[in-house]
């Protein structure tokens, strides 16, 4: 066995050396002042994880949204509930691209934000910190919506699990002000494949999923709150366009033949995207919008 003096001096070495090392370590980044700051990021450097705020979140009213009533109804109820602290749901919203899935969350923060809401975006990646963010947070005074956006997982990824565990809460049980919003084109989340669906049983008339398909959907049957979206019809995708060209300052074409002109652009616009879609609107609306405005600083 050491002596004492050799343990002591062994002690005193270590403490050194973790004291050099912490001094190669990025300091430590305070929380974001919440009174100030409405969204977040959460960020790693060197293995450690910040919450960053952000300057200037990206602001979209409820009423930029077109086509999407239903859906912003069912989440407008469950972010008013969460608001007032009252019981209120995670929510997945599934479903075609560019039909607003995002942009519908980033609406509620805000509509809520004088409430008290507050948004943290966290990728894929850093899902295993779950535990830690609802920890950082839990003393505030506000209600938080931890945001996954465009999630999917592949199967053993780490997240995955821990995802699971923040939805259903673990031993410590879910910290009240927060939820969980995420969205996803996979209504499940991960990737389905036709040979799973020869593990499926018939018993009777019963119809038995095989435990792969059985451990896909336990995940997503963990959010309380399922939001689907859909393709855009053509009608919706031009009512899209007109309410983005309104956002940007675009009067209604005031002849017949210039409204069919602009009709005829926006749909062309969205064939050579390959989507009718809310964010196909958005994005001819912006060069539109762009385009005239040099047009009449030329002229």
């Amino acid at each position: 066995m050491p002596r004492t003096n050799d343990l002591s001096d062994l002690i005193a070495r270590a403490e050194a050396v973790l004291v050099r090392v912490e001094a190669l370590l990025p300091p430590t980044t305070p929380d974001p002042d919440w009174r100030k700051t409405t969204a977040a990021r959460w960020r790693k450097r060197n293995g450690r994880g910040a919450l960053q705020g952000v300057d200037h979140p990206h602001a979209i009213r409820v009423t930029d949204l077109v086509a999407v009533d239903d859906q912003r109804q069912r989440i407008d109820a469950n972010t008013r509930q969460f608001v007032a602290g009252l019981p209120a749901n995670n929510v997945l919203l599934t479903g075609s691209r560019g039909t607003g899935k995002s942009s519908l969350v980033k609406a509620m923060l805000a509509k809520y934000a004088a409430k008290g809401l507050r948004l943290i975006e966290v990728d894929k990646d850093d899902l295993v910190d779950l535990p830690d963010i609802a920890e950082r947070v839990a003393g505030q005074p506000y209600r938080f919506v931890i945001f996954c956006d465009d999630l999917t997982f592949d199967a053993g990824e780490a997240g995955y699990k821990a995802l699971k565990v923040m939805l259903d809460g673990s031993v410590a049980g879910g910290a009240p002000n927060v939820l969980v919003y995420a969205t996803s084109n996979r209504r499940h989340l991960l990737p389905e494949y036709f040979i799973e669906n020869l593990e499926t049983r018939h018993v009777g008339e019963e119809v038995h999923p095989g435990e792969s398909v059985e451990e896909k959907i336990s995940l997503s049957e963990r959010f309380g709150l399922w939001i689907s979206f859909y393709p855009f019809s053509q009608d919706d995708y031009l009512a899209a366009v007109d309410a983005w060209l309104a956002h940007f300052g675009i009067v209604p074409a005031a002849s017949a033949k210039a409204r069919e002109v602009r009709t005829r652009e926006a749909l062309q616009w969205a064939l050579g995207r390959g989507s009718r879609s809310g964010r196909a609107a958005w994005q001819f609306a912006k060069n539109y919008a762009g385009a005239q405005a040099l047009k009449a600083r030329r002229a």
